[in-house]
């Protein structure tokens, strides 16, 4: 029998978008996930800014993957006090399931940047990166270099290039532009409902 296959797929999901709910269907399609687990992150290390409310992104995200097969929101990243790392996310999933082969879903920019991120060599010790190595948010964007990956076990997920992003949606919400393209409808009205993003 084989092992279990246990996707994990982080971000801020400030909002989530289209692009978000294509890499995790992808994702779950072309790696033979069991499940995957939606991660929005808590307090993150590398954002200048400040997130959106946690009850609030965890809120979209539940809209924007509850059609996504074998995907499940998980909020432990968001009780978790202090800032967010995943290797302590990949360490508990671990844990409670030593067996399953742990498949950590990243974008290219992610993955680019993955030597910077806390305890990195763990990190590919615990999980198999998983990249979309074509799902980057700037149109124009440079083509992904492998070569700028740290040595580990990595795989590709195929995704169409997608030019869109949280910041992008964001300014337009601001602008009062409609960004129904760019987002599921559930997230759509529930930014609308609850006025996030507005001009203050």
């Amino acid at each position: 029998m084989s092992a279990r296959r246990l996707g994990i797929f982080g971000g801020a999901f400030d909002p989530p978008h289209l692009a978000h709910v294509a890499l995790a269907n992808a994702a779950v399609a072309q790696l033979g996930l069991d499940e995957l687990r939606v991660l929005p992150t808590g307090q993150a290390w590398h954002k200048s800014r400040d997130l959106t409310a946690a009850a609030h992104r965890l809120a979209m995200a539940r809209q924007a993957f509850a059609d996504v097969p074998h995907a499940v929101v998980d909020d432990r990243e968001l009780r978790r006090s202090g800032p967010t790392y995943t290797i302590d996310t990949l360490r508990e999933l671990h844990a409670a399931s030593p067996d399953a082969e742990l498949l950590l879903v990243v974008g290219a920019d992610q993955a680019e940047a993955l030597h910077s991120w806390r305890a990195c060599e763990e990190i590919l010790r615990l999980a198999t990166v998983a990249v979309a190595a074509r799902a980057r948010p700037g149109v124009g964007a440079p083509p992904f270099d492998a070569s700028r990956l740290p040595p580990g076990h990595w795989v590709a997920v195929e995704l169409p290039p997608m030019p869109v992003s949280a910041t992008q949606i964001r300014a337009l919400v601001a602008a009062g532009q409609d960004i129904g393209h760019l987002v599921p409808a559930g997230v759509a009205r529930y930014i609308a409902r609850h006025h996030l993003y507005a001009p203050t």
